[in-house]
């Protein structure tokens, strides 16, 4: 059993809670900027004096409204600016969030409210309200639901209760939090069955932001800036962001994705937080736009030689050929992608799903290399990540500060340490399931190196074991074919079955371009060509490209072009775009079906 340990930066006082930094910073750092708002196109300072008066208010009127310590508070809303200031207002009135994604459905909002027994719920819209009242005869605990958009609105509500309650109310009701009390609970978005409710201390979010200052000391300076476009339902956007508040980053928010590069244009970010996809978006977004424009050729040139540049760096240094093509494209090429995230981005960090070698060394080519870390809900997010001080493409790194990993007798990742959840919520069973001895079983298969770095293999329950008794781990097959422009999603099938096969759904951004570069009709869907020849092969090239990374046995035989995407709606995939592979299953059993012949 191969083991690694991180020695801790700073340890947790028992004293210390999430929201003392509201106040340190007000009261040391007052004229910092600590956010940015987008109000009406415009970027509108919010200094750490202005966001603490904030904060006070918005606590003082929950005290009024009877919250106390320990009450769960829902928080259902996209990535705005109300998020973070509520979620530090619950904590200073001594509550605890509970984050809900905005796209659940009124049963999942049900499960989750009831669950966790919460007292109050802050809502974004006036749909998600009405949703709301599907279920709220079903929520007995539920006293207050107050809706952030709105006239007046949540703040307004609660500043009008605010003048019932004195600011050292708060005061003492924050001081009398402790490091080991629940800050939030975090219902996982459940690739299989119900939710669980995952317990977050203050400790192990403060432990969390400690090894992110740590992991990323030049990123995480006073004056830089962050710009957060994922949920910040997802604990990955959510630690950042609060990593970004205590580390005096100024912190923007935007959740309108389709109009991200605008957003980035106009906040300048220094780095960039984002799942894989976002990576590949952009990625296949440049590479789109430069064959469109008859550039392609110039790109794909560029593209090789970011690669090789970056691949160079692991072996020592590039040669001097080498880097005056780099030095030449970066003028052509690599200046306006770097415009793309902005034109300050330094870097970026990403998590959820692994985002494989020749992106990481495309965009590490291009100057912005990417941080891929590691970790779940149950770890306040990053257990492990790559630094710039410690960078090996093809793993998500070291532990962070404070974190052991070891690899168990069947490969699976056990994680021990600061980060580590205290259990689940209301569900002792599943908690003595996954935590034995302080070591967290993740479900996950990996490999650990001799230095300490971390190489992800496969999920545990995922595994496909074939009619011939071959094991196979669908993860790198299907991150290598979504690796493709063309590809949004896949699956690999196979498990007691005679071969492994797949199904592929189409990028719908990027199936216009195609279909013009191959000469197909315009108002064609996906459904009218999955039978089409040219795509067909199209397809079977992503597959040769995939299957050359695996053995024989392993190797993908068959395909099945899907005429739809998977989709949160249908359930198919979460949130965080992971996968339900037994929602997929059950919608497409008869594709899966008719791939074996039956």
């Amino acid at each position: 059993m191969r083991e690694y340990s991180a020695p801790a930066s700073r340890t947790v006082a028992a004293d210390e809670n999430l929201a003392d930094v509201v106040w340190a910073n007000a009261e040391r750092f007052g004229d910092v900027v600590s956010f940015r708002r987008h109000i009406d196109g415009s970027w509108i300072d919010v200094t750490a004096r202005e966001f603490a008066a904030q904060v006070l208010d918005a606590a003082k009127g929950l005290l009024a409204a009877g919250i106390e310590q320990g009450d769960r508070v829902g928080l259902m809303s996209k990535t705005r600016y109300e998020w973070t200031l509520l979620d530090f207002a619950i904590w200073a009135a001594g509550g605890v969030t509970v984050p809900i994604y905005e796209t659940s459905s009124a049963e999942q909002v049900h499960w989750i409210l009831s669950d966790s027994a919460a007292k109050a719920v802050f809502v974004e819209t006036a749909e998600h309200s009405a949703s709301l009242d599907e279920v709220r005869g079903r929520l007995p605990e539920l006293a207050h639901t107050w809706q952030i958009e709105g006239s007046p609105g949540a703040l307004e509500q609660l500043s009008a209760l605010a003048a019932e309650v004195a600011d050292d109310d708060v005061h003492a009701r924050r001081r009398s939090v402790t490091s080991d009390a629940i800050a939030t609970v975090v219902y996982t978005s459940g690739t299989t069955g119900r939710p669980k409710g995952v317990q977050l201390t203050h400790h192990n979010l403060l432990s969390e932001i400690r090894a992110d200052i740590a992991a990323f000391p030049q990123l995480m300076e006073q004056g830089n800036s962050l710009l957060a476009f994922l949920p910040l339902a997802h604990i990955l956007a959510r630690a950042i962001a609060v990593t970004a508040v205590t580390a005096r980053v100024t912190l923007g928010h935007t959740a309108d994705i389709t109009d991200l590069v605008a957003d980035l244009g106009t906040f300048r970010p220094t780095f960039v937080v984002a799942v894989p996809r976002v990576f590949e978006k952009v990625y296949n977004g440049a590479k789109l736009k430069a064959h469109s424009d008859g550039k392609g050729k110039i790109f794909d040139a560029a593209e090789a030689t970011a690669v090789a540049y970056s691949q160079a760096q692991d072996g020592g240094s590039a040669g001097l050929g080498l880097r005056v093509k780099h030095a030449v494209f970066d003028k052509l090429v690599y200046t306006k992608l770097r415009a793309a995230l902005g034109g300050r981005c330094v870097a970026a960090v990403s998590g959820g799903a692994p985002l494989g070698a020749r992106l990481a060394h495309f965009f590490r080519g291009i100057g912005v290399p990417v941080f891929e870390g590691y970790g779940l809900t149950e770890t306040s997010a990053a257990a492990c990540v790559n630094t710039q001080d410690g960078f090996k493409v093809g793993t998500v790194g070291r532990p962070v500060a404070g974190t052991s990993v070891r690899i168990a007798e069947d490969g699976e990742i056990q994680l021990k340490g600061e980060v580590v959840f205290t259990g689940y919520w209301n569900n002792e069973q599943a908690t003595a399931e996954s935590l034995q001895d302080g070591w967290f079983s993740t479900g996950d298969l990996g490999e650990l190196d001799n230095e300490g770095f971390l190489k992800i293999t496969g999920r545990k329950k995922e595994i496909i074991v074939t009619a011939g008794g071959k094991n196979v781990a669908p993860s790198g097959l299907e991150d290598t074919l979504k690796a493709n422009p063309l590809i949004s999603q896949a699956m690999v099938v196979g498990d007691q079955r005679p071969f492994i096969g797949v199904l592929v759904t189409i990028d719908e951004e990027f199936f216009p371009t195609w279909k013009s570069q191959r000469g197909k009709p315009a108002d064609a869907s996906v459904a009218d060509l999955v039978d089409d020849p040219d795509l067909r092969t199209a397809v079977q090239e992503a597959v040769d490209a995939a299957n050359k990374l695996v053995s024989h046995a392993e190797s993908i035989k068959k395909f099945t072009i899907l005429p739809n995407d998977f989709t949160e709606a249908g359930g198919e995939i979460t949130p965080s775009l992971k996968l339900k592979r037994n929602v997929v299953n059950k919608n497409y059993a008869t594709d899966i079906e008719a791939l074996y012949g039956k």
